[in-house]
C-alpha cells in the first residue's frame, strides 16, 4: 500500500484485489481508510455490508480506537491481523555511516536472484496474511516474492552487492517528491555488520539525486528491530494503521 493511499482521501469503497483472490482462491477485496480525513465508522460499516467478498482487508488509522468494537456486528468474523507503521526521512538528513570497502550499490538484480534474497530474507516474517486461517502460509510466501519482482520491476530497486553476491536490497516507489521504500533487508549472513544503513543511504542518494524531498518506509508494528535502526538513521514515525480481516461467516472449527 502507498503513501498516497494511507494519508489522501478517497471514496468509501471496497476495491477488488484480483492478485490476492488468484493467489489464495478466494474473493478478497481491500478498503483502506485515509489519515487526511478519516471517514466515519458508519460509512466503513456501510462499504462492508455492501461486499459480497470472502475477505475484506480493511486499514484504518490506530487512533479510531473504538472501531473494532464496531466492526464486530457486521455478520463477519473480524481478526485484527497487524499494525501498520509509517517512518519518514527527510532527504539529506540522514545519519549516514562511515563508508566501507566489498560494497556495491547496483539496480534490479535477476528475477531469481529477488527470490532468493526474499526466500532467505523474510521467509520467517510476520506479515498480515499469518492471522487469517483461510489463507495458507506457503501461499502467502510466494505472494511476497511475486510482490517483490513486481515492485522492483515498476520503480526499480537498491542493491547492495559483495564478493559473495547480493547482500542487501530495496524495492521503491517514487511519487513525486517523495521515495517510498516498499520492501527493504539485509540477508541473514550479512545482519549485525551495518549494512543496513548503507542500504538506506543508498535509497537515500537515489532519493536526493532525483530532487525528492522525503523517504517513507513501512512496517508491521512488531518489527521493533528495524524501526530502531530507522530512528538511528533518522527516520521519524508518523502514523500507524489498523489491519483488519473482515472474513465472511464464521472460521471452521
Amino acid at each position: 500500500m502507498s503513501w498516497r493511499d494511507v494519508m489522501e482521501a478517497g471514496a468509501v469503497l471496497t476495491v477488488p484485489s484480483p492478485v490476492e483472490s488468484a493467489r489464495f482462491g478466494r474473493s478478497i477485496e481491500r478498503l483502506t481508510v485515509a489519515a487526511s480525513s478519516p471517514a466515519p465508522l458508519e460509512a466503513i460499516r456501510e462499504a462492508v455490508t455492501r461486499s459480497a467478498a470472502d475477505v475484506v482487508i480493511l486499514r484504518y488509522p490506530a487512533e479510531c480506537v473504538g472501531w473494532f468494537a464496531g466492526l464486530t456486528t457486521l455478520g463477519r468474523t473480524a481478526v485484527l491481523a497487524d499494525s501498520l507503521v509509517y517512518w519518514r526521512l527527510r532527504a539529506g538528513e540522514g545519519r549516514r555511516p562511515q563508508p566501507v570497502d566489498g560494497l556495491a550499490v547496483d539496480g534490479v538484480p535477476e528475477a531469481a536472484e529477488v527470490r532468493a534474497f526474499v526466500r532467505r530474507t523474510f521467509g520467517a516474517y510476520g506479515n498480515h496474511y499469518l492471522a487469517n486461517p483461510l489463507l495458507d502460509a506457503a501461499d502467502a510466501a510466494e505472494g511476497y516474492e511475486e510482490w517483490a519482482l513486481r515492485s522492483a520491476a515498476r520503480d526499480g530497486c537498491v542493491t547492495l552487492r559483495g564478493p559473495d553476491g547480493v547482500l542487501a536490497l530495496a524495492t521503491t516507489e517514487e511519487d513525486g517528491p517523495r521515495t517510498e521504500i516498499l520492501l527493504a533487508g539485509v540477508t541473514p549472513a550479512a545482519q549485525g555488520r551495518g549494512v543496513y544503513a548503507h542500504l538506506l543511504a543508498a535509497v537515500e542518494d537515489r532519493a536526493a539525486a532525483r530532487g525528492a524531498a522525503e523517504v517513507v518506509i513501512s512496517t508491521q508494528g512488531h518489527n521493533t528491530r528495524v524501526q530502531r535502526a530507522w530512528a538511528r538513521y533518522g527516520f521519524e514515525p508518523v502514523h500507524t494503521l489498523l489491519t483488519v480481516h473482515l472474513i465472511r461467516g464464521s472460521l471452521p472449527h
